[in-house]
């Protein structure tokens, strides 16, 4: 819930802008808010929800706190219960195949007894994704989708994760054993060479179909990756979902888009007034911020090569100033070198046509070893060329 921690930052920005201190006096405990976020795959595919709570504004830390150990169902006309699993973090986990010609509620129990109950749900069947693609520009690289709407779903929102693989400045495909004093082959799930990195998007992408020729929605702007980022230094993949939205599904994501888009007013509408679809049992009046849809999501995954963009020099800040030392560590010094893993070795020398190497030179570990800002673990739904 970046964008709603987003917009708590407005606030604070706005008070910090005067020039005499002002101390509001606010009630902390009413701003401790509950925030409620998820879009439920009615087909069985996992979807999260995730339950937060707000901080109050004179909170130093404001992020959102997780909030665990709740009961979380959606619940059918017929009071049948369709439970989600605790994931840990604030989230819960949905997999469930559900019958998309009933109505649902979702009803979520805190460890606290306080319960919530949203607004009467009812599935809406996503359009498939007609095409993704991307095209180069001069300012890097535009990822878009074409979509089409009907007349069950014409208000759309987007979401994607992107997921790409990147290397070190020097990579290395060996390690220094300190039982042998030996710099020795690393094991295939040791490699530091290769490394993936994952991430969501935070900001809102909203678009209503009617508002094109035949509810049909061209080339999507979905995410601008601008010249010389890392993401495109190797192989990159975008998963993105669509989802198809209720007309309040939609209002409620466009206020807060503009709350999200607002340069800082105070004058404009804040988050405690976006009430959404989700009520407190104990005390309807009680502020909650959140929306909850449910659906069948529509995926499509583009991958790009780095050979698809060339020429694409990636610039990475963490990699600035890295250099591969000038000087070879011979075998008897490897232990004053390596042992403490600040170094690594890098390229082996060799003289002559000797088959072992006289010694390596070597970059320090940020420099070598790429998990320091990823892992080594390929995804399951990687595809090399």
């Amino acid at each position: 819930m970046k964008r709603i921690l987003f917009l708590y930052g407005l606030i604070f920005l706005a008070f910090g802008a005067c020039r005499e201190p002002f101390e509001p006096e606010i009630d902390s405990v009413d701003l401790n808010v509950l925030v409620v976020e998820g879009y439920l795959d009615s087909d069985g595919s996992p979807s999260l929800i995730s339950l937060s709570y707000t901080r109050p504004i004179q909170d130093d830390s404001p992020q959102l706190v997780p909030v665990g150990g709740a009961t979380v169902y959606l619940e059918n006309s017929a009071s049948d219960r369709f439970p989600l699993e605790d994931l840990g973090g604030g989230s819960y986990q949905f997999e469930q195949d559900i019958n998309e010609q009933d109505s649902y509620r979702l009803r979520i129990i805190l460890s606290n007894g306080t319960s919530y109950t949203s607004d009467e749900l009812t599935p809406i069947i996503t359009p498939d994704i007609v095409d993704v693609g991307f095209e180069r520009n001069e300012d890097g690289v535009e990822i878009f989708l074409t979509t089409k709407g009907d007349e069950n779903a014409d208000d759309f929102l987007w979401m994607y994760e992107e997921t790409w693989a990147f290397r070190p400045p020097f990579p290395s495909q060996v390690k220094y054993d300190t039982a042998s004093k030996q710099v020795i082959l690393r094991e295939p799930d040791e490699r530091i060479d290769v490394c993936y990195k994952s991430e969501r998007n935070s900001d809102l992408l909203l678009e209503t179909s009617s508002r094109f020729e035949d509810q049909f929605v061209f080339r999507q702007a979905i995410n601008q990756i601008d010249e010389g980022d890392e993401r495109l230094s190797l192989r990159y993949s975008v998963l993105i979902s669509q989802m198809a939205l209720s007309k309040e599904d939609a209002e409620f994501w466009e206020i807060l888009k503009k709350n999200t888009d607002d340069l800082g007013s105070i004058f404009s509408p804040l988050p405690s007034n976006i009430r959404g679809n989700i009520r407190q049992d104990q005390n309807p009046d009680a502020p909650v911020i959140g929306q909850v849809s449910l659906g069948k999501i529509r995926q499509k995954r583009l991958f790009i090569d780095l050979r698809e963009v060339v020429p694409w020099r990636a610039e990475v800040p963490e990699y600035f100033g890295c250099i591969q030392e000038p000087d070879t560590v011979l075998v008897k010094d490897y232990d004053d070198y390596f042992r403490t893993g600040r170094n690594m070795p890098t390229l082996p020398i060799f003289v002559g046509n000797g088959f072992e190497p006289i010694g390596y030179r070597y970059a320090t570990a940020s420099c070598v070893d790429c998990t320091r800002r990823g892992t080594n673990v390929k995804p399951e739904f990687w595809e090399d060329l």
